[in-house]
């Protein structure tokens, strides 16, 4: 049964050697594994998910979610990056620039600035014809947004340096857009994720080889005991390692260490430009997500049985 659970366990890690990576396996059948019967199962699949949140702060989140695949890990990270839509400048009316920035740089930079603005109470362009002319006020929309506090996200952002007598006067029109479209319009400053890793110890490590082996992984990864006066080495925190296989360069230790990452448990780190809150884009994300599996569902049902 040991022999077993081992081989189960190995299953589940992508093992990092000092020349390559071992048992990588590829996405176009995920959570199969050659000799193992790993059909898809929603039941199962509800029972090994979850999302844990592990750090929030200001504009910043980062959570697992495991029991997952790759290819939605990245579909995941994808939305966030390029189809969570967002307020940006897009028209720039330039009365006057006596500054030294030119009209189109500076219109660059207006267009990068984040706004504080809540793109779900907005809709997005329509493609305009002829026939769609018309006369609309922009007088009311003080009424329809009475709570509103439309403004850049930040204050501090250096537009441009003007001298004595030099002044900047344009008229900005914002408009809703996906990240896809226009980098200005991407809400994350940065969305990653990155594979759990795991270190496993193949045998006690003391003494010098210890102390070697700390300095070979991130502070905090390694921590050394003391032990009936021996200094034996153990693994903290593995999360914290980022993986540089410094370890490997050192005869003595290279094969007394399994560098690994669980496959199925991903860490996403999501930075918000502070359009919108990182709690609320991964919310819109997945609903995002939902939209895309339901319209696949619906062609599905839509195409005709032969």
């Amino acid at each position: 049964m040991a022999g077993k659970r081992n081989t189960d366990e190995m299953r589940d890690r992508v093992v990092l050697g000092e020349f390559g990576v071992r048992n990588v396996h590829t996405t176009d059948f995920p959570g199969n594994y050659p000799g193992y019967e790993d059909a898809w199962d929603q039941r199962r699949f509800e029972e090994a998910f979850r999302v844990d949140i592990i750090r929030e702060e200001e504009g910043e989140l980062e959570f697992d979610m495991v029991g997952i695949d790759a290819a939605i890990a990245n579909a995941f990270r994808r939305i966030l990056l390029a189809e969570v839509p967002t307020m940006a400048v897009e028209k720039v009316f330039v009365y006057n620039n006596t500054s030294i920035v030119q009209d189109e740089i500076l219109a660059h930079r207006l267009g990068l600035i984040p706004i504080r603005a809540d793109p779900r109470l907005f809709e997005y362009r329509n493609q305009v014809y002829s026939k769609h002319m018309t006369w609309v006020p922009l007088g009311n929309q003080t009424d329809l947004f009475p709570d509103a506090d439309f403004r850049p996200v930040h204050d501090d952002i250096l537009i441009a340096l003007l001298r004595p007598g030099q002044e900047i006067d344009v008229l900005m029109h914002c408009v809703k857009g996906i990240g896809k479209d226009h980098a200005k319009f991407s809400p994350v400053a940065t969305a990653s994720y990155r594979l759990l890793p795991d270190i496993t110890l193949l045998q006690p490590i003391e003494d010098e080889a210890a102390e070697l082996l700390q300095k070979c992984f991130s502070p905090g990864v390694i921590e050394i005991q003391n032990i009936k006066g021996k200094k034996v080495a153990r693994v903290a925190n593995a999360r914290l390692d980022t993986f540089s296989r410094e370890v490997f360069r050192h005869e003595g230790l290279k094969n007394l260490v399994r560098l690994a990452r669980v496959r199925n448990h991903y860490i996403f780190s999501v930075e918000s430009t502070g359009i919108l809150p990182p709690d609320v884009l991964v919310s819109e994300a997945i609903k995002i997500l939902m939209g895309k599996c339901q319209r696949f569902l619906n062609e599905l049902d839509s195409v005709p049985m032969e």
